[in-house]
């Protein structure tokens, strides 16, 4: 690959992917860091919604989420696309997206006491009192139970054990920046493993 410089430039695809990041959190008004994470069901039917990533580590991306959630659910379960999950982000201040796929373990150790306890306490509170994805009688019963939580864990909850964090290991990311008359510029990075070297193409628009 000989053309691939500038905004593209790098050995390591995680260097560049925080980078663009560090760029969108100057430009972009609102959450930067969001994900559209996509799942699969026991189906095959695809789901998607919007998370907040909250670290590129060097060699994963991770984000947080209740355990009892539909896509926990849909990366735990066994059978077809168990393990696995896939996400854009995308910048309309950059004009650039970020897409990955890949393989998919849990964090639920210091790392996610520590990102927890970073939280607002209404936010931390919230994560107690939330059954996140199931049926919701009203906003009051939800709020009745913030109430009850709030009570019980007083103002310093530990984190539950029903929520956490989970780790993305890519297969395969994707940089993708507008270029003009719609000939946008496409560099695919690929490996077979997650231990594997990279392999990088650049893709048609």
């Amino acid at each position: 690959m000989t053309d691939r410089g500038g905004k593209f430039a790098g050995r390591d695809p995680f260097v560049i992917a925080r980078a663009w990041l560090t760029e969108a959190e100057a430009s972009e008004p609102n959450d930067p860091n969001a994900i559209a994470l996509s799942t699969v069901d026991g189906d095959g039917l695809p789901n998607a919604r919007m998370v907040l990533l909250k670290e590129i580590e060097e060699d994963a991306f991770v984000f947080y989420t209740n355990y009892g959630s539909t896509k926990a659910g849909e990366i735990e379960r066994e059978g077809f696309g168990a393990g696995k999950a896939a996400f854009v982000m995308h910048w309309k201040s950059l004009r650039r997206q970020i897409r990955v796929r890949g393989l998919v373990s849990r964090e639920e150790g210091p790392q996610a006491d520590e990102y927890y306890a970073s939280r607002s306490l209404k936010s931390r509170l919230g994560a107690w009192a939330s059954d996140q994805s199931q049926p919701l009688s009203s906003r009051a019963a939800l709020m009745a139970k913030v109430a009850r939580v709030t009570a019980e864990h007083g103002p310093n909850p530990d984190r539950p054990p029903f929520w956490g964090g989970y780790r993305i290991h890519p297969l395969e990311i994707e940089f993708w920046a507008d270029g003009a008359f719609r000939l946008h510029d496409r560099f695919r990075w690929t490996r077979d493993s997650v231990s594997a070297p990279w392999h990088v193409d650049r893709l048609n628009p």
